[in-house]
């Protein structure tokens, strides 16, 4: 379980990176949109995910504590 946490946390901090440096790019080229989606939703996406990444990294932490 302690690998799987810290995969899915490198997984999804991957995909938050690049979800927030494609959202801050897009938006200081000045375009509100990326395809389909707003820059703002990107972004809050991006973040989610990041924050997903620490919650799972958090997890893998805390299974490692011996109790």
């Amino acid at each position: 379980m302690r690998a799987l946490c810290k995969w899915v946390a490198r997984l999804a901090g991957l995909v938050g990176v690049a979800a927030i440096v494609v959202a801050v790019l897009a938006r200081v080229a000045g375009a509100y949109w990326v395809g389909s989606l707003q820059v703002g939703t990107l972004l809050q996406a991006g973040m989610a995910a990041t924050l997903l990444a620490c919650l799972a990294y958090l997890v893998a932490l805390a299974e490692g504590v011996d109790r």
